[in-house]
């Protein structure tokens, strides 16, 4: 029998970030870790600090701040920083026909890095390996966010290790099953 192959690698981390500032503070290390290629599909409702993330990653690759905005209407904006940052969202999008008439698709796996709002809004786009973020709000705690980091793919995977290490966000709990002990007839 021979080798197993076509297997990516994958890679599960939790954080909590307490405040807005730390979730910025989490896209910054994103942004100085991002190499030419790189694939980031953000995933949380309204309000769950995606654009707060982007934000400190434009900070991080070295986009000027006065340059970045939401790309919703325009659906892809592109940043110069110490690499092409291309940010899009695609929550104004129906299908992928709708995302490849943009010219999107010619982003991905590019010269730059792409960072994708609403990332779950279109399926099909992404590819096999990517990082993915997602965000969502603490019930009773408005400043919260759980951030779980799934890397799949050595080089994504390795991302997702890098931001979880140090980030200064308290690790999220892992949630063990408990073993059911066996009922004897």
């Amino acid at each position: 029998m021979g080798p197993v192959t076509g297997v990516r690698s994958s890679l599960v981390r939790r954080l909590t970030s307490r405040s807005a500032r730390a979730t910025w503070q989490l896209g910054r290390r994103l942004g100085a870790a991002l190499q030419p290629g790189d694939v980031v599909a953000l995933v949380g409702d309204l309000g769950a600090g995606k654009t707060q993330l982007v934000r400190g990653a434009c900070a991080g690759a070295g986009v000027d701040e006065g340059d970045v905005s939401s790309p919703t209407f325009a659906i892809v904006q592109t940043y110069r920083g110490r690499l092409p940052f291309h940010h899009a969202d695609l929550y104004r999008l129906a299908d992928l026909d709708e995302l490849y008439a943009t010219g999107f698709m010619d982003l991905v796996g590019g010269d730059g890095a792409l960072v994708v709002e609403w990332a779950d809004k279109v399926s099909g786009w992404a590819p096999a390996e990517r990082l993915e973020i997602r965000l969502e709000e603490v019930a009773g705690h408005l400043d919260s966010r759980r951030i779980a980091l799934t890397g799949t793919g050595s080089r994504h995977a390795a991302l997702a290790e890098v931001l979880a290490a140090n980030t200064g966000a308290r690790p999220g709990r892992r949630r063990v099953p408990r073993r059911v002990p066996e009922k004897k007839p």
